[in-house]
């Protein structure tokens, strides 16, 4: 059984009176737990709704707090960093995190991005030492295993597709999921929604067929 944050990206809701605004991320996220909960691989459930209750955006005080010696910070920094605190207790307690997030501009919503930016923080997922040369960062947390499932307008944004330079979504996900403590990756993505013909269906059909897939291999 695994501990499982849940994060979810969409500004829009999984359910609206208007079924065509329905999150598609947020729904083959949901479709994945379910078929973990319908199996009881879920010891415990921990979940965000990033797209609508957004973390705050970080600050120059904000920083200032996070390189002040906890023994030095005052109370009004600790208070500021208490979100963050919060946040990256949820990370480390979890064995398996979800991440469901649409593209926005051909890359990540600004309040999933403000999320990782209340995380990757110095001595509590990462340690910085020039004595390691041009990699001076390491992270912190290890173990863990990252579902990432993303909904996108266009198509081909995959390695070797034709807008595979263009893609700053699934990337910067993987570049970031190291300071998660990340060490395996599944991918489940739907594509062609701006289309919204045959390929879109298709492309939707095998993300939730993924997703139960995916669900299957915790068994293993």
């Amino acid at each position: 059984m695994t501990t499982l944050l849940h994060i979810d990206a969409s500004v829009r809701a999984a359910k609206n009176d208007n079924s065509s605004h329905d999150s598609i991320s947020k729904n083959i996220a949901k479709h994945f737990i379910s078929c973990l909960q319908n199996t009881n691989a879920i010891a415990e459930y921990i979940y965000r709704d990033v797209g609508i209750h957004p973390p705050s955006f970080i600050t120059q005080a904000w920083i200032g707090a996070v390189f002040t010696p906890a023994n030095k910070q005052t109370i009004e920094q600790q208070a500021l960093l208490a979100e963050s605190d919060e946040l990256i207790n949820e990370v480390a307690k979890a064995d398996t995190i979800v991440i469901s997030t649409p593209m926005y501009n051909y890359g990540m919503p600004a309040q999933l991005k403000a999320w990782f930016d209340q995380i990757v923080r110095i001595n509590k997922t990462f340690d910085f030492d020039l004595g390691r040369g041009d990699f001076p960062l390491k992270p912190l947390l290890n173990g863990k295993r990252l579902v990432i499932i993303t909904s996108t307008g266009e198509f081909g944004f995959e390695q070797g597709g034709i807008r595979e330079h263009m893609s700053h979504l699934v990337p910067h996900l993987r570049t970031m999921s190291l300071y998660l403590g990340v060490e395996k990756i599944d991918e489940i993505a739907s594509e062609y929604q701006e289309f919204n013909d045959e390929r879109h269906q298709r492309s939707l059909t095998n993300a939730y067929a993924k997703a139960e897939q995916i669900a299957l291999s915790f068994y293993k």
